[in-house]
C-alpha cells in the first residue's frame, strides 16, 4: 500500500530543508490515517489512532474510550442541574472546569464496565480496543488525510521556526530583498519573511529587489497568520552587533559597549569600557588604520561613528561625549533624585559651534549618551566684559600716571 521509499525520501527532505523533526512527520502520517479510517469505516465521535511502522509499512488501528463515572458524564435520561442545563443552552457559554458531558458509547466507557477488561483501572484512563486492519480508502478519505498532512507539516514548519529565529533574536541576520509595501521592506529570510518597518528603515537608504541587506532581528512574533519577524537597521543594538563581528575583544567580553547614542543615517556615539588595563577599548573599536570603524561605517552608509572610552566620573565622560569639540572645563549639578541631572560644560569661543553641532546634533547626543542635560557656555563670551572692565582701568592708569 506504501511505497516506503518515497515516504523516507520525503520525510528526509523536509527534515533537512525545512527543519521538520522526523517524529513530526510520522505523527501527522499515522494522524492523516486514522482521520480517513474515521472518514471511511469509522462512526460519530470514535477516536481512532494509528501507529505505522516506518520499516515495515505495517499499520495497526485502535480505537480508544476514555474511562467515566458519573461525575464527568450523564446519561439523556439524567436530570441535569441547573449549570449544566445553562451550559447546554447555549454555545456563546463558558465552560465550567468541572462540567459534566454527554455519554458516548464511542468514546466513553463507565468505570465499571472498564474494570471487567481490566482491573485497577481509573476515571481519565485510556483502553484500546484494536480495529480490523483497513488499505482500500475512498477518494474523499484520501483527500482528507492530505489535507491532514499538509496542515501538520505546516504547524511542523511554524514550530521549528519559531523556535529557530527565537535563539537568533538580537542578533544580525542576513536576508533577500522582496519588495517594498507601503513604506514597509520584506525580507525573503529562507523559511520565513522579515518586515522592517519605515521607522526601522534607515534615512536615506534605498533597497533593490534581489539584494542582499543584514539586518538586526528585533523581535519574533507568533500570530494567527504566522511569524512576524521585525527587522531594523536603525536601532542602536544593530551597531553593537556589527562591531562584535568585526572586533574579538568584544567577542570575548574584554571589551563592552556601555552606552550608545544614535541618529541613523548621520551620526552615532559610542561609549566603550575595557575590562583589561592592558588592552585600549577605543583602539580595539578603531582597528588597525582604522579598517573594523570604515567597514562598520561602510555597512551604515557612512554614517560618522564617535568612538569614547567609558568613565565613571560624570565630568570626564562628559567631556569625552562632546568630542571632537575641546572642553575648558565641567560643572556638575546633580540632583538628589539623579532624574536631572545638569552639567554646564565651557568651552573656548572657537570650539562652541562644534561642541553643539549642526542642528544641536553633538551635544544632543552626547546628552543622550552620558543621560546629563548638557549647557554649552563660551568661555570668550564670558571674559569679554572682563577685558573691557581691565582695558578701562589701564587707560584710567595711564592717565594718573602722566
Amino acid at each position: 500500500m506504501f511505497d516506503l521509499k518515497v515516504i523516507h525520501s520525503v520525510i528526509n527532505q523536509l527534515e533537512e530543508e525545512r527543519g521538520i523533526p522526523r517524529e513530526k512527520m510520522i505523527d501527522a502520517i499515522e494522524q492523516a490515517l486514522g482521520t480517513a479510517y474515521k472518514k471511511e469505516f469509522g462512526k460519530r465521535g470514535q477516536i481512532v489512532r494509528v501507529k505505522f511502522d516506518m520499516a515495515t509499512g505495517a499499520t495497526e488501528f485502535n480505537q480508544v474510550k476514555i474511562v467515566t463515572d458519573e461525575t464527568t458524564v450523564y446519561q439523556d435520561d439524567e436530570e441535569l442541574g441547573e449549570d449544566q442545563e445553562k451550559k447546554e443552552a447555549t454555545e456563546a457559554a463558558p465552560v465550567l472546569e468541572n462540567a459534566r458531558v454527554h455519554f458516548d458509547a464511542e468514546k466513553h466507557i463507565m468505570i465499571a464496565d472498564a474494570r471487567y477488561i481490566k482491573s485497577g483501572v481509573k476515571v481519565g484512563d485510556e483502553l484500546v480496543f484494536p480495529l480490523e486492519s483497513k488499505d482500500d480508502f475512498g477518494r474523499i478519505a484520501a483527500q482528507t488525510a492530505k489535507q491532514v498532512i499538509i496542515q501538520k507539516i505546516r504547524e511542523a514548519e511554524k514550530e521549528s521556526a519559531l523556535a529557530e529565529f527565537e535563539q537568533k533574536e538580537g542578533d544580525i541576520i542576513v536576508g533577500i530583498v522582496q519588495r517594498f509595501e507601503r513604506g514597509n521592506l520584506y525580507v525573503d529570510l529562507g523559511r520565513v519573511t522579515g518586515v522592517m518597518p519605515y521607522d526601522q528603515q534607515i534615512p536615506g537608504e534605498r533597497y533593490r529587489p534581489g539584494e542582499r541587506v543584514r539586518a538586526l532581528l528585533l523581535s519574533v512574533e507568533e500570530t494567527p497568520r504566522g511569524i512576524f519577524l521585525k527587522l531594523s537597521r536603525s536601532h542602536p543594538d544593530f551597531i553593537t552587533q556589527l562591531f562584535t563581528i568585526e572586533t574579538p575583544e568584544l567577542q570575548s567580553g574584554v571589551v563592552e559597549v556601555r552606552a550608545i547614542a544614535r541618529e541613523a543615517g548621520s551620526r552615532s556615539k559610542i561609549a566603550v569600557f575595557s575590562n583589561d588595563a592592558h588592552i585600549d577599548p577605543v583602539g580595539s573599536l578603531v582597528g588597525q588604520r582604522g579598517v573594523r570603524v570604515s567597514t562598520v561605517m561602510s555597512e551604515l552608509g557612512g554614517e560618522k561613528i564617535d568612538i569614547i572610552e567609558w568613565s565613571a566620573d560624570p565630568a570626564s565622560f562628559i567631556e569625552d561625549a562632546l568630542s571632537p569639540a575641546q572642553v575648558v572645563g565641567v560643572t556638575i549639578k546633580s540632583a538628589p533624585d539623579a532624574t536631572e541631572n545638569q552639567a554646564t560644560v565651557e568651552v573656548n569661543a572657537d570650539q562652541q559651534s562644534l561642541a553643539i553641532g549642526r542642528g544641536g546634533q553633538n551635544v544632543r547626543l552626547a546628552a543622550k549618551l552620558t543621560n546629563w542635560k548638557i549647557d554649552i557656555i563660551s568661555k570668550g563670551a564670558k571674559e569679554e566684559p572682563k577685558t573691557e572692565e581691565k582695558s578701562e582701568d589701564a587707560s584710567k592708569e595711564e592717565v594718573s600716571a602722566e
